[in-house]
């Protein structure tokens, strides 16, 4: 009924009450009450029967049912899956597409149901066949743990015709096995999986009172940082990345994928990467079947470690899951830890254990009590007693009466049933009685009875034997798959490419990537920032876009590193119209996005009159030029950058001259002003830093180099980036000294012998193989000592005595010689082993700095307060303001 024509009144009762009586005595329910109880019906129901798992047993009813029905069915061969989701459906009231779906999920998780026949791939994202072709019956697992009916609690089925269990009694923590994923109605679940021998030896930790971690586990693989896991409680965070690694110089191969994703929507991701130009890559093959294997092709030039990173960055090589772990607890939802989730379900299995043993010792008891009737009815001749009774109450007391002098060891009283079950027994069996079996078997059923009130008695030891016979019978082939490591992060501005190209206008002030008519600058990404100066002296950093108006007279437009230290910024600027000109190097290593910074005191008509960009902080020579006016003798002078202190770009730097100049002019270039940078590597992310995380390397200069060495005998050098990405085969992993020789003892797969070579690095720019290219050759040992000194152990021959250990210094042994010669054979004697000894004491020669470089520690670039002040040429001493200018961070 429509409520138009009700008054205020009435409408606000209609809005208050569950009912409203009119006045031709119709009752009009109202519309929100009967929302509000739909929706709280609805949402329960959704909540508690479909989408959230049980801690019991770790099911949703979907699940617990397609279990049931698969016991029910169960005979030891495969049934079609068809043929079990019909069965189902007398259970489950959602149709046969649920069930199909969830019994398809469940069955590629390879635990509990053994499966026949194509059930999709995982890998790749396809689908199964349809139910009709596929096939499936219990696993021995499932068999083993799931299923238990004399403890399992049933229920009536949603029709009332069948029974079902309300739980089924899982004697393992299946729950977090599995994991689990549903969308509620005001709630969601997502449990990730872990790995099935690290939850076995939680639940054996936690019976034993130890601490324990959980960890997820992918069976994709994957590499995996679970830094923010949080227990898999809100708020946590699990980072996933795909396996990838260098083929060769052009080519990576992906042979692990992160959780949640398939090789198509992986393949995707890259594709759309490379269209939106953040990477760039030649073609894709997806050689993926049992197993991942996808091709990447680069095109020349390529670096293959930046591309990783921008793989990282771009696309879905890796991806960030959020877990909630929601559950069911009492028929109510409840977020718990991973953690608490085993303790219960640990604690339940404990329970269930006990059950089990409680249901066969009374099922033992009852056999032996009938057993010891049985004995005492036909070895005293019992049923004799009954030959004259005419009637079955008769009957029942002429035993009853002949048992009663025999039965006072009984544990429990003779009932009218016992007496019952005596005169069923055939004439045939009393006839054929062996005492002597009977006595055995009570025996047996009193061992069995005693074993069983031992293990109730120590029952955390029969638990924790339990989940080992688990391990032992069922955990072959379940060992981890995802890799647990630490991610370094990566800043997409580092490993973008930049594929646009960008241009400035300097006399009217604008840059962009659509001024292609203009001025090139260099190549930038969209994600870019770009730093630019004027003439006035004003800075501005912006985003890069197709035309931005930054100021006229620009005089310096470059890509702007963020945090960028090394980058030394060289200025000489007068001071308004007719003041003084000063001069100030300084860094920018952060700032605000579109903030104009004025770098001079900010007096009308003042100018830039020099200025220059060091990528590592060179300090060049100028020389300055004056006017002539008035008396002034000396119209030229030599100023050096290098007597300038680096400080923040804020301060007013120092007096080169009171007088009017003419022109300033470069005389001389600079050497870097700045200390080399200490690089680190840091072993857990396999990455250089320069934020003194892992081992030092030691200090470079803009010309020193990285040694690496490789387990297969490769040596190289490199540039230190620290981008570069570093394999699990790294032997050598140092600073790299022209003048130090490596030595290198190797296997000869050809000769069959050891061989003994010393040599230097030839080509720095090529990578080398130095142990040959025979397959049976390997690396034993290398050093690069000055001296290295290695034992070598001789094998026993058969007849002979065994030689005693020899030391060899590599330095006498051989010469040093070409990176291709074979060396000089170790022994013809058999080796046991060669073991690589101190290095003999060798002075090595020190690196003195040029004695005219003053140099500047890059951690003090803007903490040095006193600096030297330029007044017509000569040096003075004066003390500068320290910059109060607040700096920034990008909001990211």
């Amino acid at each position: 009924m429509e409520n138009e024509n009700l008054d205020d009144h009435q409408e606000e009762q209609f809005g208050q009450n569950e009912e409203l009586n009119l006045e031709n005595n119709e009752v009009l329910t109202k519309v929100t009450g009967m929302y509000k109880d739909w929706f709280l019906d609805y949402a329960s129901y959704v909540i508690l029967e479909r989408a959230v798992p049980s801690l019991e047993d770790g099911f949703k009813p979907v699940q617990r049912r397609i279990m049931h029905s698969m016991k029910d069915l169960d005979d030891g061969r495969y049934n079609k899956v068809a043929n079990i989701v019909g069965h189902t459906m007398q259970y489950h009231p959602h149709g046969d597409a649920s069930i199909g779906d969830a019994m398809v999920q469940m069955g590629q998780k390879d635990l509990l149901i053994d499966t026949q026949g194509n059930w999709g791939n995982i890998l790749t994202g396809d689908g199964s066949a349809a139910a009709r072709y596929i096939e499936a019956r219990l696993s021995k697992f499932a068999l083993d743990v799931v299923y238990n009916p004399k403890i399992t609690e049933w229920q009536l089925s949603y029709d009332g015709r069948k029974k079902e269990p309300v739980n089924l009694p899982v004697m393992f923590p299946l729950l977090l096995a599995q994991g689990a994923e549903g969308i509620a109605v005001g709630l969601s679940t997502k449990i990730l999986p872990h790995n099935f021998i690290e939850l076995i030896d939680a639940s054996i930790k936690h019976l034993q009172g130890k601490k324990f971690k959980l960890h997820p586990d992918f069976v994709t693989g994957g590499i995996a940082d679970i830094t923010n896991y949080n227990d898999g409680m809100r708020g946590g965070r699990v980072r996933v990345r795909a396996k990838i690694s260098q083929l060769d110089k052009t080519t990576l191969v992906i042979k692990e994928i992160p959780f949640s994703t398939n090789t198509s929507t992986l393949i995707d991701s890259i594709l759309k990467a490379n269209d939106k130009g953040k990477i760039k890559i030649k073609k894709i093959e997806d050689n993926t079947s049992s197993e991942v294997e996808i091709l990447i092709h680069l095109p020349s030039g390529m670096s293959p470690d930046k591309t990783i990173d921008a793989l990282y960055a771009f696309t879905n090589c890796e991806v960030s899951i959020s877990p909630l772990s929601c559950i069911i607890i009492d028929n109510k939802p409840a977020f718990l830890g991973v953690s608490e989730i085993l303790r219960r379900s640990t604690d339940h299995t404990l329970s269930l254990l006990k059950s089990d043993l409680e249901v066969k010792l009374e099922e033992f008891q009852e056999q032996w009590h009938f057993a010891s009737l049985e004995r005492i009815f036909i070895e005293k001749r019992i049923y004799r007693d009954i030959e004259e009774e005419e009637t079955w109450e008769g009957v029942i007391k002429a035993i009853d009466e002949g048992l009663k002098p025999h039965i006072t060891h009984l544990k429990r009283p003779v009932t009218e049933e016992d007496i019952v079950r005596l005169t069923e027994i055939r004439i045939k069996r009393i006839s054929k009685f062996d005492l002597e079996k009977a006595e055995q078997k009570i025996e047996a059923l009193e061992g069995e009875i005693a074993k069983i009130k031992h293990h109730l008695d120590h029952l955390v030891d029969y638990a924790v034997s339990y989940f080992t016979r688990l391990k032992k019978e069922y955990g072959a082939g379940k060992e981890r798959k995802t890799e647990l490591r630490l991610f370094d992060d990566i800043e997409a501005t580092k490993v973008v490419i930049r594929n646009t190209k960008l241009f400035v206008n300097r006399k009217e002030g604008f840059v962009g990537t659509a001024l292609k008519k203009d001025e090139y600058v260099t190549d930038c990404s969209d994600i870019d920032d770009v730093i630019c100066f004027t003439a006035e002296g004003k800075m501005i950093v912006t985003r890069v876009d197709a035309k931005t108006f930054i100021g006229k007279d620009i005089i310096h437009v470059a890509i702007f590193k963020k945090k960028d230290r090394r980058t030394i910024y060289n200025m000489i600027y007068k001071d308004g119209k007719s003041g003084a000109s000063y001069i100030k190097r300084f860094a920018v290593t952060s700032v605000t996005r579109d903030r104009e910074y004025d770098l001079t005191q900010g007096k009308k008509g003042s100018e830039v009159l020099y200025f220059s960009a060091n990528p590592n902080g060179e300090a060049e020579v100028v020389m300055v030029y004056l006017r002539q006016v008035g008396s002034i003798k000396k119209l030229k002078f030599e100023v050096d950058f290098a007597d300038m202190a680096i400080k923040g770009r804020a301060v007013k730097g120092n007096i080169v001259t009171k007088y009017s100049v003419k022109k300033i002019e470069l005389k001389e270039e600079g050497v870097s002003t700045l200390k080399p940078r200490r690089i680190w590597f840091d072993d857990t992310v396999r990455r250089l830093n320069v934020d003194e995380r892992g081992d030092l390397l030691g200090e470079f200069k803009g010309e020193d180099r990285l040694l690496i060495i490789t387990q297969n005998g490769i040596a190289k050098t490199i540039k230190p980036e620290l981008t570069t990405r570093f394999d699990e085969d790294i032997i050598v992993l140092e600073k790299w000294a022209p003048k130090k020789p490596i030595s290198a003892i190797y296997w000869e797969g050809e000769k069959e012998k050891f061989y003994v070579k010393r040599f230097f690095i030839e080509n720095e720019e090529k990578e080398e193989n130095f142990i040959g290219e025979h397959s049976k050759s390997y690396l034993e040992i290398v050093s690069t000592d000055y001296l290295p000194v290695v034992e070598v152990v001789y094998g026993k021959i058969r007849g002979k005595d065994q030689k005693p250990n020899d030391l060899v210094e590599l330095e006498e042994f051989i010469s040093i010689k070409g990176i291709k010669a074979l060396g000089n054979q170790l022994t013809a004697e058999k080796v046991k082993q060669i073991n690589l000894m101190d290095p003999k004491p060798f002075i090595e020669p020190e690196e003195t700095a040029p004695e005219d470089m003053e140099v500047i520690g890059e951690e003090n670039v803007e903490s040095q307060n006193s600096t030297p002040n330029f007044s017509e040429g000569k040096l003075q001493r004066e003390t500068t303001k320290p910059d109060d200018t607040q700096i920034k961070l990008f909001d990211e």
